[in-house]
């Protein structure tokens, strides 16, 4: 009888989301990033680790919090090769943090650095960790050709391209992330005129954003020394190359006779973002106001090839456990993959374009892969207003995507 009772408990424990009184609230103190590079751009000399490091630094000393506190660290990385052993360990080591403390790096491809958000936060909300940091980096201009180690004896040498192969390749279909995409668009007739109307917007709010402030609290400079001196990068690099009126003409990137082009795919970039995630009782106990609360979090999967859609799967249920509707929510940040990603949206889950990355997306900004999970809940963070609830989702190759719930504080 005690076990039948045990075993029923256990059921219903596990489709509950953690109460209150069961968990530690996990709160967000501190969230920044670096600026966004252009491939081989401003930020091409560093690594990821290097951006990382310079986003955890900036998270930590920008609230002065000790860097002893922390107690573990997760880091979303894609793209490995070459990069050095345990890339989130180089992160934590080169920010301060103490020896003893603990770092795992994280690759759910795009997803990554949300990934990692959602892993501090468990770990906070289970009474393992009282101060975690979470983030994601990523520098695409340094991503390596390979070599096979079985050289052939006679004839040439045939080169891999881990950038293509490790984050913009669709394994199970032998295609480009952007014949997914295609597919995606067909799928729910969503039209070229569509995306780059949606892609034209992005551009013109990350231009806003940038010229009205919004960027101010959350980008921190980078400084590159360079023979002729240094040079301090304190800007998004994207958005300010687009040429609006080539965008009707451009030719279509993936598929002959296809929506998806240069202009409405998000491109390939360098960048990091980093935040401090602590429970709201070791918050109180160091003098810290928490940025916002993590409400809640989901992962969700689909079929590899209409992954553009997974973010329609998880954010309903990210809502769903923490008993919020759409209509609850004051602001979206859904990463631009491409355009037709954010216009499924729209479409599936019924959301107002004018509620979706406010400040800009990837379109405009860039979309470092390993950091781009991270990036948008950072500016979620600082886009919304007190008392606000903000909802965020992000596809990953392989058909899936992550999902967060926050609440302004």
């Amino acid at each position: 009888m005690l076990l039948s009772r045990f075993a029923s408990t256990s059921r219903v424990s596990s489709h509950t989301f953690l109460s209150r009184s069961m968990a530690h609230e996990a709160v967000i103190v501190s969230a920044v990033r670096t600026p966004v590079g252009s491939l081989n751009g401003a930020l091409k000399t560093l690594t990821a680790p290097q951006l990382g490091a310079i986003a955890l630094k900036h998270a930590l000393e920008s609230k002065q919090i000790d860097p002893a506190l922390v107690e573990e660290v997760y880091f979303g990385n894609v793209v490995q090769a070459g990069v050095g052993q345990s890339p989130a360990r180089q992160v934590a080591l080169s920010a301060g943090l103490r020896t003893s403390s603990d770092a795992t790096t994280i690759n759910k491809v795009c997803a990554s650095g949300m990934k990692s958000i959602i892993l501090a936060a468990q770990s906070i909300r289970l009474g393992e960790r009282s101060v975690v940091a979470a983030g994601g980096m990523e520098s695409m201009s340094n991503a390596p050709f390979l070599l096979p180690r079985q050289n052939p004896a006679f004839g040439k040498f045939q080169a891999l391209d881990s950038l293509e192969n490790d984050g913009l390749w669709d394994v199970y279909n032998n295609f480009a992330m952007g014949n997914c995409g295609e597919s995606a668009a067909e799928k729910h007739n969503i039209t070229r005129e569509s995306q780059d109307a949606h892609a034209i917007e992005s551009y013109k709010r990350a231009e806003r954003a940038w010229k009205s402030g919004a960027y101010d609290a959350e980008v921190v400079p980078i400084t590159i020394k360079g023979k002729k001196g240094d040079t301090i990068v304190k800007e998004d690099e994207e958005y300010k190359r687009v040429i609006f009126e080539k965008i009707p003409s451009l030719r279509s990137a993936f598929k002959q006779g296809g929506s998806i082009t240069a202009a409405n795919s998000s491109p390939l970039n360098d960048g990091a973002s980093a935040l401090i995630l602590m429970s709201a009782e070791k918050a109180k106990e160091l003098g810290l106001t928490p940025l916002a609360k993590v409400i809640s979090w989901a992962d969700a999967g689909v079929d590899p090839i209409d992954f553009p859609i997974a973010p329609t799967v998880a954010i309903p249920q990210a809502l769903k456990k923490a008993n919020l509707t759409i209509d609850d929510i004051s602001l979206f940040e859904i990463n631009e993959a491409f355009s037709t990603v954010v216009r499924i949206a729209e479409k599936l889950l019924n959301i107002d374009p004018a509620k979706i990355n406010i400040n800009g997306g990837a379109v405009a900004l860039g979309h470092a892969i390993g950091n781009s999970g991270s990036r948008i809940i950072v500016s979620l963070v600082h886009a919304l207003k007190a008392g606000e609830y903000g909802a965020a989702g992000i596809c990953n190759g392989g058909g899936a995507a992550s999902a967060l719930v926050i609440q302004k504080l």
